[in-house]
């Protein structure tokens, strides 16, 4: 059995603490739903370099680049956070870069010339890591809002609102705002609320400020609600070189953290690959455009919110290990079941029409069967990430728990360039985004093998 320290009772946080550190997710969630995954990256691929296959791979590199700079930064950040003084003056510094970078976005127009592509994937790789930056700050004040045996679902509840807020930005932006194919009119056969021209695609480009101003908008209750610790005195403080130091020359003493850490690594990789290349695989098999990507991605949202809900309350009644593995192991069953669709077969070996051009979304049997298990990769992907950090918290001794934290985003980023990176050289070399989406699998099946034997505290403990 694990062994665990006792430690004082962590008094529940005020409701309005406790949702307004939620609202963090709500607030960055478009970037990842609406940039990251579904209506953005797919553009810049197809329509801003005009490859499918040489856009994932330079939208590879530029997610690999931006990984290489969060493993270098986070683990000092997370020093920081560990007890050192206030953490929101870093969030609003980090807030604004990634605000500004979201809103360059709109440079970003059809067939541009090769300068401008660069600025895109600059502007793309600087809100990617400011994005995870805030949230390392983000994530370290979470085990002082609520009891430990309630961590479980406060992190999913985070994690569901900010699925939720990624569902609203969806609703908003496709079914308000964008006008979907030569109809001029929005997802629900509205008037769009702007004027915007189809031709320069400004309704594919307006997804990056709408993403900075949604966040910035959103971001407020936080900064008036959520408590921030209080400074120390500068003689306390020690260089964020040492507690790093030290934190990781303990880790070979405590064997089942050590093995967590290796193997989140891993998996969240894999999960950061799928859901930066997830879209753009779709759009090139299928041609989907605004409309199919507006749907796919409202409903992916939709079940990953639940997920996030329903693995929360487990995590708080089993455990957060048996939440993670299970969902490791749905999660490969989904990944392998999206590789099986191409244009014109399903489930690898059986033939089926492909999709006639101009018919309506998901009218294919292979659109269907994608979205399917698209749908099984949503729903248990967030339970995976929300479990992931509230196992940290179980897992830490309680004098060290922001100094874990700090730990705990250095090993989800450290190798976060690895799969967007194979991803692309496969992609590259083999010009087949099936060939180069299935190097996501080696992620999570190693990650289900680090994982099985780790040992958690009991739920009394």
């Amino acid at each position: 059995m694990a062994t665990t320290a006792q430690q004082a009772p962590i008094a529940r946080a005020p409701l309005s603490a406790r949702v307004s550190w939620m609202l963090f997710d709500w607030s960055v969630q478009p970037f990842y739903t609406l940039i990251l995954t579904f209506l953005f990256a797919p553009y810049f691929a197809n329509i801003v370099v005009g490859n499918g296959p040489k856009g994932q791979s330079m939208w590879g590199f530029g997610a690999a680049v931006a990984g290489v700079l969060i493993a270098v930064g986070s683990p000092f950040l997370g020093a920081f956070a560990d007890g050192r003084g206030q953490r929101k003056p870093w969030i609003a510094l980090f807030s604004v870069i990634l605000a500004a970078a979201m809103a360059s976005l709109w440079i970003a127009t059809p067939s541009a010339p090769p300068s401008t592509i660069y600025l895109v994937l600059l502007a793309f790789v600087i809100a990617t890591v400011c994005a995870e930056y805030t949230a390392v700050f983000t994530n370290a004040i979470m085990p002082s809002l609520v009891p430990h045996s309630e961590l479980g679902r406060l992190s999913g509840a985070g994690w569901a609102c900010g699925y939720f807020g990624g569902l609203a930005s969806l609703f908003l932006v496709a079914g308000l705002i964008v006008p979907m194919g030569d109809s001029g009119q929005t997802m629900f056969g509205l008037s769009p609320l702007l004027t915007l021209d189809t031709t320069a695609r400004e309704g594919d480009r307006i997804v990056g400020p709408l993403s900075a101003v949604w966040y910035l908008v959103f971001m407020i209750p936080f900064f008036l609600f959520v408590p921030d610790v209080q400074k120390k005195r500068a003689h306390d403080a020690r260089p964020a070189t040492a507690e790093l130091w030290d934190t990781v020359r303990s880790l070979p003493q405590n064997r089942d953290m050590l093995l967590f850490l290796i193997a989140r690594m891993i998996y969240t990789d894999g999960l950061t690959a799928i859901f930066t290349f997830g879209g753009i695989y779709g759009a090139s098999v299928f041609g989907w455009g605004p409309l199919e990507l507006g749907l796919f991605g409202i409903v992916l949202t939709l079940v990953g919110a639940f997920g996030a809900l329903i693995g929360g309350v487990l995590d708080d009644r089993i455990s957060a290990k048996f939440v993670i593995v299970s969902a490791l192991a749905v999660l490969l069953v989904g990944a392998l079941g999206i590789l099986s669709v191409d244009g014109s077969h399903v489930l690898f070996f059986f033939d089926v029409d492909p999709k006639a051009p101009g018919s309506s979304p998901f009218s294919s049997a292979g659109e269907r069967v994608f979205l399917a298990f698209a749908i099984v990769v949503g729903l248990v992907s967030a339970p995976v990430q929300a479990s992931s950090r509230s196992l940290l918290a179980r897992l830490a001794p309680p004098d060290k728990i922001t100094q874990y934290f700090g730990l705990f985003a250095f090993s989800g980023k450290v190798t976060a360039f690895l799969a967007p990176l194979l991803v692309a050289l496969v992609t590259a070399v083999t010009q087949s985004q099936r060939l180069g989406m299935a190097a996501i699998i080696l992620f999570l099946i190693t990650g289900i093998a680090l994982m099985s034997p780790v040992r958690v505290p009991s739920r009394d403990a």
